[in-house]
């Protein structure tokens, strides 16, 4: 018995060296390969080793918080929790490859979409990332059309806190988005220059009670709730960046407040952008920010994509990603 454990150990260490997809490949070979590669020790291994380098999680994919609190021997059900599937439906090679299986619909129904009705979807875009990072996101997307293509600019704003600004896909379709700011731009460039807090200005909080606790909760002004009641779709811009502090429950409250379900449809989707300002700046991995944010107790359809504003990389996979979920919901 020692024997057969030791030679276990050794194959599980020799397994480790391969890649997630080859040791799939083995499994394919024989029925032993196919029942040693499904080792949960071994996939947990991967999951941990690789999760922090994915760039998007979303809504289907989020792995259990539990698998980074716990050790391998505290996690229960150790026989029924299958790491390897975790690992297959969670990272973003194993999620494209599903995607590319299934029935291509959405390129027919957007077109019978545009059919139906000429009007642009709209995102209503806010958060912390547009404002805290030493790169502007929102001013690099306006003068870089070799990756999207400004295609109008609004003919009215809500006064003070932001405006729409209509895009062009690189399929051609067309989207507006209508950043939302928490102050003015005077505001945020005083605060910007003294290293100070400014006052968001698009919610106000109001007290409420979960047992013998205050909870926090906010609502949103007015000028901001009809943004919320118009759109078809949201774009929260999260700062990702380590080396600064972050509050996530009240970021996690004021997405609750954007998003309310009394305001709209509560299946219209949420794109969150884990933003750093460029390439260098150490970031927080995407799946660390899903976890941290709480998006797991969101009802609607949310993606996390990493993105970086000097740069705009990654945006394009999340646009397309809202814009697939948006005409989704659109055409139910």
């Amino acid at each position: 018995a020692a024997l057969d454990g030791f030679q276990i150990d050794v194959q599980l260490n020799i397994m480790s060296f391969l890649s997630p997809q080859d040791l799939c490949h083995l499994g394919s070979t024989s029925c032993y390969w196919r029942a040693a590669v499904q080792d949960p020790l071994l996939w947990r291994y991967f999951l941990l080793r690789d999760l922090p380098s994915w760039t998007s999680v979303d809504w289907k994919s989020l792995p259990d918080v539990e698998i980074f609190n716990k050790a391998f021997s505290e996690v229960s059900d150790n026989a029924l929790y299958d790491y390897m599937a975790v690992y297959k439906r969670s990272c973003p090679q194993g999620r494209r490859s599903l995607k590319s299986s299934r029935p291509q619909y959405g390129a027919v129904t957007s077109f019978l979409q545009s059919l139906v009705t000429q009007a642009e979807p709209r995102f209503a875009m806010f958060g912390p990332g547009l404002e805290e990072l030493d790169d502007s996101l929102v001013q690099k997307m306006m003068t870089c059309p070799e990756i999207l293509l400004v295609a109008g600019l609004p003919h009215r704003q809500i006064h003070g806190i932001g405006s729409g600004v209509s895009f062009q896909f690189n399929n051609n379709q067309k989207f507006n988005i209508l950043t939302l700011y928490s102050t003015t731009s005077v505001e945020r460039r005083r605060a910007r220059t003294e290293q100070a807090v400014a006052v968001n200005k698009m919610f106000y909080q109001e007290n409420s009670m979960v047992g013998n606790q205050q909870a926090m909760h906010y609502s949103v002004i007015d000028q901001v709730k009809k943004v919320c009641e118009v759109v078809d779709g949201f774009i929260y811009v999260a700062n990702a960046e380590a080396h600064r502090g972050h509050d996530r429950p009240e970021e996690l409250a004021r997405i609750l407040a954007m998003i309310d379900p009394a305001l709209g449809p509560p299946n219209r989707p949420l794109l969150v952008l884990s933003c750093v300002s460029h390439g260098a700046v150490k970031r927080i991995p995407c799946v660390y920010m899903a976890h941290q944010l709480q998006l797991n107790l969101l009802h609607q359809p949310w993606m996390m994509q990493d993105a970086v504003a000097a740069t705009l990389d990654g945006l394009l996979n999340g646009i397309e990603w809202l814009l697939e979920e948006a005409s989704c919901k659109n055409a139910q």
